[in-house]
């Protein structure tokens, strides 16, 4: 069982094995039809598309963030439509960085799907290894997927503004520096942070060639962030709970399983004046 990266080589090797299903994740945040346009043209043999807003959100209320979490049954459907079966080892890969995919690995997590892996350097990765790319779309026989829902792996609002008092949690944002400082905000109304929170911006989980970087690498990084605290304690959150996702990722490959995410993040935080802001 694959659950946490895959490399190009391993993928390459069980494209046509039983059991193996792989997700085309390719997203662009200004531009949401490109990442289907993308697959369209071209893709990983056998890959399904999810994308981010359609399959991977709820509809949008105003106040429930830029991509909130769909209903466990509602996204569970969805992977029967797609005719995934609990026992299927996931494959989700995205333009090259994680991000996107990291976003589908948590959610299958969240519904107990443990055999999700993220492919290691993405598409572009794939192009470079000279791998093999088709624009023939797949067809799956429609399966009756059935999860167990995790509902303790996320948390909401509410529930990061009643611990602010019991230090017994800590908020570490994914977002860039100068997005969790105030600095500048290209995408949110509102620039700032949720009082208390961390920085781990998710781009340091990758080295220059979007790779992630070794496990004790990792570890050695989000050690020095959590200190003393267990990883049940840290609740990672970001703009609209994606790039949330990748640290949560990485804090698995650290070997620091059970932090938590929120999923609403700072699209939902601000969506209420009322909630404390912090900058600088």
């Amino acid at each position: 069982m694959f659950s946490t990266l895959v490399s190009t080589e391993i993928l390459a090797a069980h494209l046509a094995s039983p059991g193996w299903r792989v997700f085309d994740c390719r997203h662009d945040l200004a531009n949401p039809s490109l990442g289907a346009q993308q697959y369209a043209k071209a893709h990983i043999p056998g890959a399904s598309f999810a994308h981010l807003d359609r399959d991977l959100s709820a509809l949008k209320t105003g106040t429930n963030g830029r991509h909130p979490l769909p209903d466990p049954a509602v996204f569970m459907a969805w992977l029967g439509k797609q005719g995934l079966n609990h026992g299927d080892q996931v494959v989700a890969y995205d333009a090259g960085n994680g991000t996107m995919a990291a976003r589908l690995w948590w959610m299958l997590r969240w519904v107990g799907h443990d055999r999700a892996a993220v492919l290691d350097g993405g598409f572009e990765e794939w192009l470079v290894d000279g791998r093999a790319t088709t624009a023939e779309i797949p067809a799956f026989a429609p399966s009756e997927y059935r999860g167990n829902p995790r509902p303790a792996t996320q948390v909401d609002a509410a529930f990061v503004e009643s611990h602010f008092e019991a230090n017994d949690l800590l908020l570490l944002d994914a977002r860039a520096p100068a997005r969790f400082r105030g600095e500048a905000e290209p995408i949110d109304p509102v620039a700032g942070r949720i009082p208390g929170a961390k920085n781990r911006f998710c781009g340091e989980n990758l080295t220059p060639d979007s790779h992630f970087k070794p496990a004790g690498e990792l570890r050695t990084e989000f050690g020095a962030l959590l200190g003393d605290r267990a990883p049940q304690e840290i609740v990672h959150y970001c703009g609209s709970g994606v790039a949330a996702c990748h640290n949560a990722l990485a804090m698995e490959i650290a070997g620091f399983p059970g932090s938590r995410i929120y999923a609403g993040s700072w699209s939902e935080w601000i969506a209420d004046p009322r909630r404390p802001q912090e900058r600088g």
